[in-house]
Order: C-alpha cells, then structure tokens, then sequence
C-alpha cells in the first residue's frame, strides 16, 4: 500500500529527507504517485520495471498495496544515491528534500548519516566506501546548494538583506566540501552555468565570490585547483564571479558592504598566492586593490595603532572581515595579542598561600562580541581556535574568563564546521593533557556550562558521556578528588538528561555500570522520561532497554517507591517493582555498627578530640565502619550541631573517596528518616524533628560546607517512599534561606544569555563559589562553576518528584523560587516539552501557566490566542477550528518539506514572488495561527540552542501548546481529525484558493459518481465551517504551493505533530478515525451493492494529491492519508499500539471495509517485520479480519469473488515472505513458526478461499514452503 506523497520528518530529531526518501522507495518498487501538482512528477512509468513474482501461485503476485521500509531496502540497494537517474522523478524529489534540509540547518549527524562521499574524494580516502542509509549523492548536493544559492542571491538583491542566511550556509558549505560530500570543480562548473542562464531577478554581487572564498583554503579545493588538468579554466570560472560592489550610498556603511566591496581582491590574492602562474589569470584591478588592505592594515601590523575589537566602528571592522579572508596568520596572531594584551597579575586566594604555590592569571577584557566572530573568514576561527586551546589547556598561566568566552561563542558560532571532539581531539595534541588538574577542571567546567546544547546537535552527547563516565570510573576510588569528580558528575547528569535515544554506559553490556550510583539512578529516570515522552524511536535501542537496565541496576540498590513507578513506562515499571526493597538491611546493619560507629566517631568528633586522630582513623578504620561516618555525627549531633568537632570531619571528609562520600550521604538519610519514625513512636512532634533534621543538614551543607548539596538533596528526594523526605526536602529549599541567598548572589551579575555579554567579568574566589568540601586544598579557579549552579540538573528532577507525590502546590513553589536559576538551565526548553508530557492529564492548569513561565516566553513563536486558552478563568472549552487549524499551517510553513520539486517563491525579500501578497496584506495581518515572523525562522544556533534549529522550535512549541490546553486529549485529537478530514473544503472558502481550484479543475468542484469534496461525505452539515478563509492565500504566498498542495502537507502536519504526544492520544486518534470511517454514509447505506461499495473506496482511498487537484478529498481519504502519515513519524516502541484503529472497526462487514483496513495497517508491515512478536500480532489480526467478510461462519458473500479480492490476497502473500529478508525474491519463504501461524489462520477461511492459501501452511505435501524447512519435513518423516 502506498504512503501518501512525501513522508513526514522523524519524530525525536528532525529529519526533513525521509518525504522524499519514502518517495524514492516507491518509484524503485515502480509505484508512481500519481500527483498532479507539480509538473515534474508527471513521468511514464518505467516499463523496464521487473515484476516480483513468486513461485507456485495460483493468482499473479502484485506488489502495488506493499511498502518497502527504508532499511530493509539497504539490503537490495546499499548505495540508492547512484542508482538515482537525473531529471527523474526520484531526483527531483530527492533536491527537494535537500532545499528543505538547507533551510531547515539540521545537525551535521544527519548530514554524515545521508550523505555519501563524491567520487572524485573516494580513492584519496584510501578506504572502501560503503555507507548504510546513504541517501544523496554529491551531485545532488551540488545541485541542492546552487538552487539554495541562486535563491539567496534573488532575495538578497530585493529589500532585505539576508547576511544571517549567508553564514549559515557559509558553515554548511564548508562542512560538506571538507568532508568531501561535494566535488568542488563540478560544483563550480554548475554554479557557473545556472548563473549564467539566472533569470532577471538574478543581479551579480559578491556573495558568491565571499561564499568561494570561504573555502578556498581547504586542502580539498587547493588540491583541485593545483593538480586538475583544467585548473586554469577552473580559476577563470571562480573569478567569474566577482563583481564590482560599490555601495551607491555613501552616508551608509555597514561592515557587510565592506567585506563583499574588497573580496574579489582576497580571493584573487589567494589564488595568487596557490601559484605566481595564476596571476595571468587574475583581474589586475583586483590586485591593485588589495594594497588598499595592505595599507589600512600596515599601522596596526607594525604596532603604531593598536585596534579595540570589541568596539570597532563599522569600516573598520569590515575591513578587518576582509582582512581574515586574505591575511589569516597576521589577523590570527593580532587577534591573540589583544586577548593576552591585558597582561597577567597574581591570583589572590584567602588563606596562606607558601611561596612555590602562587599562581599567575591573566587580567580579564571584554570578549570579542558575536557580530565581530561572525563575519571572520571559517579559517581563520578554525586557527584561532587551535591557539585559544593551546593557551587554555597548556598554557602556564591561568587564562582569563573572556578567553574562555571566546573560545566557546567561536565553537557555537559554526556548529557544523568548526565542532570537535574535546577529549579525543585534546588529548591527541596533548597527551598529558588530563594529567594536569586545571586543564581537566577547565575542560569540565566549558563543556558543562558552555557546550552541552552544541554537543546534542551534533549527535554526540553519548560519545561525550562515555568519555566522561571513564573519567568517573578512574576517579571515584580515589581520595580527596572532589572537585573534579564533582564537576564530571554533575556534567554527566546534564547529559543523560538531554539523550533522547537509548545510552551505554559501558561498551560491554555484560559488565555492571560503573557510574556512581547517584547516576545510576538518573540514568533509570532518564529512560523512563524518554521511552514516555518520546518513545525509544529504533528497534535496535528499543531490544537494548532491558541489558542497559540490568547493567544499571546490577550497581546499584535503590528501589523506586510506588508513586514514582506509577508514571514509569510500563516495560521500565514491570522491570523494576520486582527488586526488593533493601532499606530494612541497610537500617539493619547501621543498628549491628552502631555501637562501634559510635564509639570512633567520639573519639573523632568530640570538641576536644585529639587532630591527630583524624589520620588513624582515615588509615585504620574499617571501610565498612567509614561509610556510617555522617550517621554517627547526626546521632552524636542531637540537634545541637556544636557538639561536634566540624573542623575533624570535614578534614575526614575530603580525605575520604568521592564514592565513600556518596555511600556516606545516602546512608545519612536513611539513617536520619529512620531515627524520625523512632522519635515519632516516643511522642515527639513532627514539626520539631524537622526543624532539627533541616538545621543538622544546614550544618552539613551550608554551615561549614562539610557534604556536596546536590547529592543530599537528591538523596532525600529518592526517599520519597518516607512521608517527612519530601518535607525535609521542601524545607530545605523552601523554607529556609541559605540556599536562596546563595542562588542570587551567583547569578547577581551574570547574563542569562552568555554569548550577548561584552563587560568584564568577575572572578570568584574558588571557597565562596564550591565551599569546603569541594574546594578542599585546590587552588585553581573556577570560571563558570558555582554550587548554585551544579543544582541545575537537579531542580527538574526534584520538580518531578514532588508532582510524583502529588504535591503540585509545593512543585509551583519550587519552579516560581528558583525562576531566576532555571533561566540558565542550557535546555529548559526541552526540560518543559519533557515535564508536559511525562505528567500529561496529571498537572493543574495553575502548574502548568508556572511551568511554562521557565521559558522565555516572548521568544517563543506560540499562537497568539495561546495564552488566552491556557490562562482562561472560565470552564475549559476546546479552542476552536482555527486554532488548530492554524497549528497546522505553521508546521506547513517551516517545518514540512514543499511538495513543489523547485526552488522556494515566496521567501522573504522576494516581492515579485506571490502576485497576490499585496492585496492579500490586510488578510494576512489578521491570521490566527502560529505567529510565523519571517526574520525569526533563520536565527543563528546559538539564539536557539535548544532544540536547535528553527523547524524543530516550531514542532515542540506546537506540542507544547497541545499539552498544555486545558481540554482532554479526546476533545484536542477530534478537532485535529476534523480539520483533516475537511481540509480541502475549509481551504477552499477562502476566494483565492476557489479561483485557484476553479482555474485548475473548471466548474466542478466534485465528481458525481464517486463520493467526493463537493458531497455530504466531505463537508459534514452538521458542523459549521469557522476555519479562516485568510489563512491559504497567506500560506499559499509564503510556500509557493497551491492550495490543493497545502492541504496534502496539512494531513502530513498532523500526523507528524500527533506523533510526537504521548499515547493517550495515539489511542484517541485511533478511536476517532476508526469512527469516521465505520460512520461513512456511503459504507452504512444498505442500498449499495457490494460492487458499488468496492468501486467507492478504491476512488477514496485515491492519492490525496490528485483528490486536493481535483477538489474531490473524501473523509476516509484523508483519514487513512493521516494515519499513514502518523504511523511513519512513531518510534518503534510505540506502534505496539497500531492494532487498536482496525480492532475498533470490527466486525468487518464488508469487502470495502476489509480493503480499507489492508490499505491502513499495508505500510506498517515492513516497520513491524523486524518485531516478530508484533509482527505476528499484526498478521494474525489481518487474518482475522478476512475472516470477518470470509470466514466459516461468516455472512454469505455471494456477489463477491474470490478474484476480487486478489490484491488483499497477493499482499499477505507478500507480506509473509518479505518478513525479515528484504525485498522478495523468487527464493525467499516464510519462516517457521509464520507458517505455523498462517496454517492456523487459514483455517477460519472458507473452503473456496483456503486453498489459495495452502503454500502458507505448515503441511509439507501441499505447501512448497514447508517442503524446504526441514523442521516439518522431519515432523512427518
């Protein structure tokens, strides 16, 4: 069965190739769709195509109902990108899918995973070159990019200038030649033929020659241009290119004129500089003027003037751009003196410091702004960069705050080409690298609070958590390595935080983890807010769940208490509410230790204990006696902390292991909530013990900072099984002000977006910012790190624990106390996505509003009615049509791929693009939908790091506002469903899109022997028609498509957007559509024959694209086109849930109703062939359902052959033989126990039907298939 046109993007990362890839798969299976909107797809099907036939059948097989999934086509095709034939309709769709790609900037991973390497690069790389799910060849790319670049240069020529379009795509194209995904001469050849045949709105300007001169420096283009054969005809095409900018407007200079005014003359020099021969090739105009940079620059090389990059004016900071473009090593070293300028001074610590411990630091500067970084040449940042780290990781001298800055705003300015593996990358250079405490604090710390968002977008978060997890492993035994070991767990929480897909955290699962146990059990919370939120989206990850909890658990002993198991997951839940709970034999032991554990810790603790003990102890006690050493203090304090010695502990305390210490806490809090219940049953009040037990801890955290704060509080909120934890927790943070106080004074001068900031930031002396325990006889400085700060991770998770136990009010207490410190959380927007679903149906609406106030909420492109649905005093009413309506339009503007195969019209800039977009102004300023601000949807990455990129900020706020409505998931996926299901009618209200449709398909707007847009069926008189007419023209004027093209991408939308809710809505929609369906009026009216009936849902179930062009879409139509369009965007854990729309259509009752439910679940199959479980499932109930209409004890079916029902027929055929094995073939045969379970099935056929499928049975006389398994054949033997 065929999926509509175009797919939609992945679920859990935006993948905007997967339309066009599921497209391609069906023009190889020689399915073309037959769309009628563009005119590139109307091709002639390939008569050469081979039929798939299959051996010993009595009816022909046919493969026009059957799916091929995109991996199990890697098998048959390992390289699909050359197997493409330009001008093809698999061409043309596969550019479409990469325009969408250039637009959208996804992570340079999915890049890497689609992309195969250029021909001309495969024998230089010296290695074979077989890459699975490789999707597009250079080729295409090359032709991608022009297009990309030709639509640049028309926009940028009109009214708006679009210098945030051109970096981006400067870093793109520097990624991709690099990497050797394009062939720079073919590329340039191209370029140069479609400038030259650039309609009129193409003006020549210099983008063009500053985007070549980008790249001229890699080593894969100065190769080309040295050794090609046609290396002067190459240089003449490049120089092409340049042209004469002059800016008309003298009184306006911005940097950006500039740089694109003396270009030509950096790239001409350049090139001059490959060869001295080249010179004949060069404008000699050109060369003369670059001694205009020459001479701007002489004063400031010889040091007569000095320059003040962070306030350049704007010629001179144009010139500067130039000058990184033509004189990198002279830019890079001068650019390095002014970041060293300010000189080194002696670091000033509290306490006596000896001689040989003093410690030089450089004085602090402003850092370089990003307006400055963005317009210096990709290879000048990328030596700039290599520099930085040599004076950050092994300079002598303690670097200054803004060089740190620097260093991470140059990595976040160019996410894809100037990433890096920080601890591969670093320790290649500097083997003794992580040897050296401060380089290793310093690496944490950036890593930690400046380049966790840039990792996930990289896809590399889990390589950075292996990474890291080793140096945990290496350190946690170790003694007095707290701070360190600290700061890579606390860097470990954010990033098993931030996964969105399964983890190792070890390479052999056989082994038990060896992250502490505080990270252990994030790890368990982590997959179970990710397999609820997201689902696990990859068979792979999903069969790797359970080993990866068993590996986890087997170091650990926590058990998880009821009311958090209730939210689990259900495969999580199952898996863990069988461990037994082991609290009854900690408290055991404590009570056997007690004794002795007290007796040591008198004679350690007491006010006038001897200091030399402290070191008999640490050398001689047990280490089963040590980890009781904090439980004996709480019991000696006895709510009067000066009865102990804190000046012995703490000492202890540091010389004690990081896991000892950990051991320590988590005991502590055992020990402590039992020692209440005891004081309880002697008749002490609950509120004194708590005053106690907050002012002992504030002894321990605050007092003399003896214990790391984020470890006890994580301790006692994993005690929630104990009704005072929880309270001493909310104590703790709520009631008492330490920990408040201490928040604002961290963050009291520090910006909440930390690229905008250009003042001079303070140092903070390293006891006030880690305190005692942390800082302990380290002298090294922080620079970003704070205790405040390390509480980051650890607010959410203590959010989610309150909400677990109901207490919803001191939840919103927290979030609106700490409002100030999640400001600075590196992925609070994902933290709120994550919280609205994991508790969907579970929050108070007043929750929810403080939820959604961690955001920055004038940033964030919600509707604009939004706020008056979720703030709305009055009793919760669904919004109405518009608003979900408008939802949809907005993910069709930036987030779904255009069905057209050309370039985008429309864009912004381009006036003439839309003949229509004047006159429709007023329309469009009164639109209710998604506040769609052009400027915004190109922000640069480190605007919107988290989620990423622009299409993905526009699906989760979607998905935000859908989880926040304060209406039921029944009422929200209705309305969903009704726009689908009417969309083609409530597009054509508006009269640009009826003149359009009229223009298109003439006077009639349905066709009358078939059910159609213009009948009952479509527009329904029951429900009243309120979408906004004004909204298609707006759309139509932005993407460039037809009306009857939006509403295909409209169904795509809110599949795509119903497939990233949690499933209580996946059930709902299954319920709804199966009752559109089953309520059909042409499927219930008993005066249609059967044949009628048939001939029906053949034309319903027509391409939605041909039903949009001829304005004839039917409700079951589009319904399946969503449901199809929603299966494609689930992760594999969810479609266990598939089977549920065709059990709600049961009892089938008629061969229309069986062909509708074949065509629904026909693209699952190939999804589910990998599950065998589910796989089977889903057979067995297909099975079922032919036997509904054709069953033993079945209705007569009298007027319906067996022949009419050959293309069900042949497709389970081809479904039972594809399973697992790829495309069939003429040898391929089911498996075993398929077998099995078709004989079965096939007993509840009719006789008549029955023997068509005899090869599916297990009997080795009459199927062919069994005679080959020598499993049956020895059954009977």
């Amino acid at each position: 069965m065929e999926l509509s046109c175009g797919g939609a993007p992945k679920a859990d990362q935006f993948q905007p190739a997967q339309a066009a890839v599921l497209d391609i798969f069906n023009l190889y299976l020689g399915r073309i769709p037959k769309c009628k909107g563009d005119d590139s797809y109307r091709e002639t099907p390939n008569k050469m195509q081979k039929r798939i036939t299959a051996i010993h059948r009595e009816l022909p097989p046919s493969n026009e109902q059957f799916l091929l999934d995109f991996e199990q086509l890697q098998a048959q095709f390992p390289d699909l990108a050359t197997m493409i034939q330009k001008e093809s309709i698999g061409w043309e769709r596969a550019l479409r899918c990469l325009r969408h790609a250039l637009h959208a900037t996804p992570s340079p991973d999915w890049w890497r995973r689609v992309l195969v390497i250029a021909p001309c690069y495969r024998q230089q790389a010296q290695q074979q070159i077989v890459v699975t799910g490789v999707v597009f060849s250079a080729e295409m790319v090359s032709e991608a990019m022009i297009d990309r670049i030709m639509e640049l240069s028309k926009c940028t020529n009109s009214e708006t200038s679009l210098w945030l379009e051109w970096l981006t795509l400067s870093d793109i194209l520097y990624f991709l030649t690099k990497n050797g995904y394009i062939d720079f001469l073919d590329f340039v050849d191209k370029l140069v033929l479609r400038v030259r045949q650039g309609d009129q709105k193409f003006v020549r300007s210099n983008h063009i020659t500053w985007l070549l001169t980008q790249i001229i420096r890699l080593e894969v283009v100065t190769n080309a241009l040295n050794t090609d054969p046609k290396k002067v005809e190459a240089i003449r095409k490049i120089i092409s290119f340049q042209t004469e900018e002059r800016n008309f407007d003298q009184s306006i200079v911005t940097p950006q004129s500039i740089l694109l005014e003396f270009i030509s003359s950096s790239q001409s020099l350049r090139i001059w500089s490959f060869n001295p021969s080249n010179k004949d090739c060069l404008n000699p105009e050109q060369i003369q003027k670059g001694k205009q940079i020459e001479e701007w620059w002489r004063p400031f090389g010889k040091g007569e003037r000095m320059l003040d990059f962070a306030n350049l004016d704007d010629r001179s900071l144009g010139m500067f751009w130039v000058l990184s473009h033509t004189m990198v090593q002279s830019a890079c070293d001068v650019l390095m003196n002014w970041l060293n300028s300010a000189g080194v001074s002696e670091l000033m610590q509290s306490g006596s410091i000896q001689p040989n411990e003093r410690m030089m630091v450089m004085r602090e500067s402003c850092p370089l702004p990003m307006t400055f970084l963005s317009g210096l040449s990709i290879h000048l940042l990328l030596n700039l960069t290599s520099k930085i780290e040599d004076t950050l990781f092994q300079g002598q001298v303690i670097p200054s705050i803004s060089l740190v800055e620097v260093y991470a705003r140059i990595l976040l300015i160019a996410p894809h080409s100037l990433f890096r593996l920080h601890f591969s990358t670093l320790s290649q250079r500097c083997p003794t690298l992580f040897s050296k405490p401060g380089a290793s604090l310093l690496l944490l710390e950036i890593l930690n609070y400046r380049l966790i968002p840039l990792y996930r977008y990289n896809g590399r978060s889990r390589s950075l958590l292996y990474d890291v997890s080793k140096t945990i492993a290496s350190m946690k035994g170790k003694r007095g390595e707290h701070r360190s070991f600290r700061l890579a767990e606390n860097l470990c929480m954010n990033l098993i935080l931030s996964l969105r897909d399964n983890f190792s955290v070890k390479r052999d699962l056989k082994e038990p983890s060896e992250l502490t146990e505080t990270l252990n059990r994030i790890c368990i919370v982590s997959l179970a807010i990710m397999s609820k939120t997201r689902g696990i989206g990859e068979l792979d990850n999903f069969l790797y769940l359970q080993p990866l909890l068993e590996q986890i658990l087997a170091a650990s002993q926590h058990t998880w208490s009821e009311k958090t198991l209730r939210h689990f997951p259900p495969m999580i839940r199952e898996f863990l509410k069988v461990r037994m709970d082991k609290r009854g034999q900690v408290i055991q032991a404590w009570q056997q230790a007690e004794a002795t554990v007290i007796n040591q810790c008198t004679q350690l603790l007491s006010p006038q204990a001897d200091p030399t003990y402290v070191m008999t102890y640490i050398n001689h006690s047990f280490p089963q006696h040590r980890k009781y050493l904090c439980a004996g203090a709480w019991m000696l304090m006895n709510g009067h902390p000066d009865n102990i010695n804190s000046a012995n502990l703490s000492r202890v305390l540091r010389e004690l292991s990081p896991d000892e210490v950990t051991s320590n806490i988590y005991t502590m809090v055992d020990v402590l909530l039992h020692h209440i219940q005891i004081e309880l049953q002697h008749g002490h009040l609950i509120q004194d013990l708590l005053f106690k037990a907050s002012a002992n801890l504030s002894f321990f955290i605050w007092t003399h900072e003896l214990l790391p704060l984020d470890i006890v509080l994580l301790a006692l909120a994993d005690r929630d099984d104990d009704p005072h934890a929880l309270r001493l927790l909310v104590t703790l943070l709520l009631d008492r002000q330490e920990f408040q106080q201490r928040v604002k004074i961290c963050f009291l001068n520090r910006p909440t977006e930390h690229w905008l900031n250009t003042g001079l930031a303070k140092r903070v002396e390293l006891q006030k910012a880690l305190g005692n325990h942390l800082s302990g006889k380290d002298r090294y400085p922080p620079f970003f790190d704070d205790v405040a700060a390390r509480m980051l991770p650890v607010i959410p998770l203590i959010v989610y624990r309150l909400i677990e136990n109901d207490a919803a009010d001191a939840a919103e207490r927290l979030l609106a106390t700490y409002s100030g410190l999640l400001v600075y959380h590196p992925l609070r927007f994902t933290f709120v996505r994550e919280i609205l679903a994991y508790f969907y149906g579970h929050l108070p609406s007043k929750l929810i509003v403080r939820i959604l106030h961690v955001l920055d909420l004038p940033k964030i492109p919600f509707s604009e009615s939004f706020p008056q649905h979720v703030n709305s005093s009055s009793p919760a009413a669904c919004p109405p049509p518009d608003y979900f309506s408008g939802l949809l339009m907005g993910l069709v503007n930036n987030v779904m791929p255009p069905l057209s195969s050309k370039p985008r019209t429309g864009l912004v800039g381009d006036t003439a693009a839309s003949p229509a977009r004047t006159a429709l102004s007023k329309a469009q300023s009164s639109v209710h939908s998604m506040p769609i601000n052009v400027p915004e949807n190109q922000k640069a990455f480190y605007q919107i790091q988290d989620p990423g990129n622009y299409s993905q900020l526009m699906l989760e706020t979607a998905v935000i506002e859908i989880l926040s409505l304060p209406v039921t998931a029944t009422q929200i996926v209705s309305a969903f469903v009704q726009t689908v299901v009417h969309v083609q009618p409530v597009l054509a209200q508006s009269s640009y899109g009826m003149q359009m449709m009229q223009n298109v398909v003439g006077q009639s707007t349905g066709l009358p022997t078939s059910p159609s847009g213009g009948s009952t069926d479509s527009m329904s008189t029951s429900r009243s028609n309120t979408a906004s007419g004004s909204t298609t023209p707006n759309l139509v004027s932005r993407t460039g498509c037809t009306s009857q093209s939006v509403s295909c991408l409209m169904i795509q939308a809110c599949g795509l957007l119903l497939a990233q809710l949690p499933p209580d809505f996946h059930l709902q929609l299954y319920v709804e559509a199966s009752r559109i369906i089953k309520e059909c009026w042409w499927l219930t009216d008993a005066t249609k024959s059967s044949r009628e009936l048939d001939s029906a849902v053949g034309y319903a179930l027509w391409d939605p694209t041909w039903a949009a062009q001829d304005s004839t879409s039917t409700a079951i139509g589009n319904t399946v086109a969503l449901l199809h369009a929603f299966f494609s965007n689930l992760p594999q854990e969810w479609l266990e849930g598939t089977q549920t729309v065709i059990k709600q259509l049961r009892p089938v009752n008629s061969v229309a109703l069986l062909r509708i439910a074949f065509r629904i679940m026909g693209p699952l199959l190939p999804r589910l062939a990998s599950t065998r479980s589910l796989f089977l499932k889903t057979l067995a109930l297909l099975f079922n359902v032919m036997a509904d209409v054709f069953g033993r004890n079945s209705q007569p079916t009298s007027l319906i052959e067996v022949k009419d029902i050959s293309d069900i027929i042949d497709f389970l055929h081809h479904a039972v033989l594809y399973e697992g094995q790829g495309p069939v073939q003429g040898d391929s045969k089911p498996k075993p126990d398929t077998l099995i379970l078709c004989g079965k099935m096939v007993e509840l056929l009719r006789p008549d039907l029955q023997h068509l499928f005899c090869h599916l049975r297990p009997d080795p006389k009459i199927s062919i298939y069994a005679a080959t398994h020598p499993k049956f054949v020895q059954s009977t033997a």
